[in-house]
């Protein structure tokens, strides 16, 4: 089933990458007919290493998708510049796509007061802002968030992220609860691994034998369910965390 986003004035952050989820979120909302604001901040996936990384906005080449001026939403003032200029771009907003996300490895014992800052600045208090701005702008609408899979288990690895996370989905509970008078509904997604090209070789292929459908989940099959949240087939469906694992075992092995 296809979903009509007609009339939906949309804006969607985390836009930077080629092959990332933000990129086919855009197409897969475009395409169901939304107009489309992209944000996203290159220089930070270019700084971790992804080739694919634009730097300058995103040349999407179609008509009802335009993109913002790149720029970093832990600074002061961007993230709700970057609502204010969507609502710009657009003629004025009724959905909101949270899919940035700061995320770096650093275990516990190495952990100081920047790495920890910079995820709730970028994760937390930037999502906290655009939402609060976009609620001030408009009259109605849809907010879906990201969150990970650290409500399923441990991610030890990167428990600042983690815990950034966890606090997102909290986040979706409160907004959904306070909006609600606003008709403004507000879900998360869970995405699961996603093949966006943070993982090769051997530890690739051994994630991969964690799906029971002996595939990596792909940036497409979030990019459906958000499609599914912003059209009316769901306009019962607010303050949920909603999972598109594909069946991930994360204990297997």
């Amino acid at each position: 089933m296809k979903y009509s986003l007609s009339g939906e004035k949309i804006l969607v952050t985390g836009v930077s990458r080629s092959h990332g989820m933000g990129r086919a979120i855009v197409k897969t909302l475009s395409e169901a007919g939304a107009l489309v604001a992209a944000h996203g901040y290159g220089a930070y996936d270019q700084a971790m290493g992804y080739d694919d990384a634009h730097t300058a906005s995103d040349p999407f080449g179609q008509p009802n998708v335009c993109s913002l001026p790149p720029s970093d939403l832990s600074a002061a003032g961007e993230a709700e510049r970057a609502v204010e200029e969507g609502a710009q771009l657009l003629g004025g907003l009724t959905g909101l796509v949270l899919n940035h996300a700061h995320s770096t490895h650093c275990p516990m014992g190495q952990w100081d007061a920047e790495h920890i800052d910079k995820h709730f600045q970028v994760n937390v208090r930037a999502s906290m802002l655009m939402i609060q701005r976009f609620a001030d702008l408009a009259p109605h609408g849809c907010i879906t968030l990201f969150t990970s899979g650290q409500y399923l288990g441990p991610m030890t690895d990167e428990i600042a992220y983690a815990v950034s996370k966890e606090a997102i989905r909290c986040l979706t509970v409160q907004a959904a609860a306070a909006l609600a008078p606003q008709r403004i509904r507000v879900n998360c997604v869970n995405p699961g691994p996603n093949d966006t090209g943070y993982m090769t070789g051997p530890a690739y292929e051994k994630a991969k034998e964690m799906f029971p459908f002996g595939r990596w989940g792909k940036p497409e099959d979030a990019a459906k369910l958000v499609c599914f949240l912003h059209s009316d087939q769901a306009d019962w469906i607010t303050g949920q965390t909603i999972a598109s694992e594909g069946g991930f075992n994360r204990f297997q092995g």
